[in-house]
């Protein structure tokens, strides 16, 4: 008599990989956690390092990959690492994402239907901000940097300019803070300042930026308080902070929106200087 066949849940798509670790993260073992979180923030590494110099980086067995895949219900790791393959063959870059836009705009409305493609995208990523985060969380999170003495900022990349903002709103508000801008490589010498009664605030989304999640997991690890914003449960980030508050952008043509996140930034900002009793600067909008 044959035997049933059992489907396998492997997902050949990135989206679907990100969903099925989700949902099975929780049981897995602490080794092939860590696997889970070096993937994510590492996703070209995964896609084009070969098996050893991918553990060698996360700090595993060459094994502990092939057990990793499996646990996905993928035949190996190199079945697993065709999905992160595919996830860049699928990405394009920024300039065929602007001409597929100027080909949908030319036909619908040239600049105007794109400001309408960017206004919708943006009130999405609000309207998803306001019903994920919960006042609770939003205000542990403000009480976490009402009480640091100060907030180190760490971000790179498109998250950037986050993390820069924050440092003018809470200079303008008179709190301590500082922007680690990795100039000449000194991220870890700058973020290294911070101690157990100061605040990290790091802001990451996928795909992670790898220097953002290494500071904000050595300072973490140096029990130091750290607050991420980031997008996911299954964000490295996550792993790695005290707090995490998930901010989540939709996208016009592929270009990410970045209202939510710059909404939850100012909020942060605002409430954490009224909780210090610190008066707003008439020069803060400027």
């Amino acid at each position: 008599m044959s035997q049933p066949t059992t489907q396998s849940a492997a997902r050949p798509d990135f989206d679907g990989f990100v969903a099925l670790l989700h949902e099975r993260r929780p049981a897995l073992p602490k080794r092939l956690r860590q696997v889970a979180d070096h993937a994510l923030s590492h996703l070209d590494d995964m896609a084009f390092g070969s098996t050893a110099q991918i553990a060698a980086k996360a700090g595993v067995q060459a094994s502990t990959l092939v057990r990793f895949a499996q646990a996905l219900d993928y035949s190996g790791f190199s079945e697993l690492q065709e999905v992160f393959q595919s996830r860049l063959r699928q990405a394009a870059d920024h300039r065929q994402r602007l001409a597929a836009l100027r080909a949908t705009t030319a036909a619908t409305g040239g600049s105007a239907a794109l400001l309408e493609g960017f206004v919708q995208a943006s009130e999405a990523s609000l309207a998803q901000l306001r019903g994920t985060i919960t006042p609770e969380r939003l205000d542990a999170a403000v009480a976490l940097l009402a009480q640091a003495e100060t907030i180190v900022l760490v971000a790179a990349r498109r998250m950037f300019p986050v993390a820069s903002y924050l440092a003018y709103a809470f200079g303008k508000l008179g709190i301590r803070a500082v922007l680690v801008d990795q100039i000449a490589g000194l991220g870890p010498e700058q973020a290294a300042i911070a101690g157990p009664r100061d605040a990290v605030l790091a802001v990451s989304c996928a795909p992670y930026a790898a220097a953002t999640v290494e500071l904000a997991a050595a300072a973490h690890a140096r029990g130091v308080p750290v607050l991420a914003l980031t997008d996911s449960a299954l964000s490295p980030l996550a792993a790695n902070c005290r707090l995490w508050l998930e901010v989540a952008e939709a996208d016009y043509g592929a270009f990410r929106s970045m209202a939510a996140t710059f909404a939850l930034a100012m909020t942060l900002a605002v409430a954490t200087a009224e909780k210090s009793g610190m008066p707003a600067d008439p020069d803060l909008a400027g």
